[in-house]
């Protein structure tokens, strides 16, 4: 017999729930109104589709970074296992590490990410505490390592494959 509920979960419930489920990390970048580089700790990313190449970010309403991120270029900088520290900076942790940036890029990036996604902006839907903004892919970068995890709201590790990805294409 299927399960019903007589209403739905508590914010707090909800969020238990679904910190068991492990996701990657990213640090989504992009420039303010005078240019300068900015970002903010993200692990709502998801594919969308590679014809054409769209990715999805979920950005809450109430962060510093929804109106100055919404509509505007962005790039998803998926961190390598041992950047936690720029995690935990970009997540409002400052201090915590100095970032470097990508110099000359269409859009701001750091350095060294375990793969980056540069994007414009495509479309934003309406995602009730969340705005779910669809970026174009317009570059994309990547490098070898083991990749920065979160579940059951702690750090964790994804160890890359020997096999890796190639044998995909």
């Amino acid at each position: 017999m299927p399960e019903t509920l007589a209403a739905p979960p508590s914010p707090g419930a909800l969020r238990a729930c679904l910190s068991r489920f492990a996701t990657g990390v990213t640090v989504v970048t992009y420039a303010d109104d005078d240019g300068s580089p900015r970002g903010a700790t993200m692990n709502s990313f998801t594919s969308v589709s590679t014809d054409p190449p769209l990715v999805l970010i979920s950005v809450a309403r109430r962060a510093r970074s929804h109106g100055p991120l919404t509509g505007r270029p962005f790039c998803v900088n998926v961190l390598g296992a041992e950047q936690e520290a720029l995690a935990r900076q970009f997540a409002g942790n400052p201090g915590a590490t100095e970032p470097r940036w990508v110099t000359g890029a269409r859009v701001p990036r750091l350095a060294g990410p375990l793969a980056w996604v540069a994007c414009e902006p495509w479309r934003a839907y309406d995602g009730g505490d969340h705005t779910l903004v669809v970026g174009r892919v317009t570059g994309t970068g990547h490098r070898d390592g083991d990749a920065l995890t979160y579940a059951w709201s702690r750090f964790g590790t994804a160890t890359e494959s020997a096999d890796g990805i190639e044998h995909l294409n």
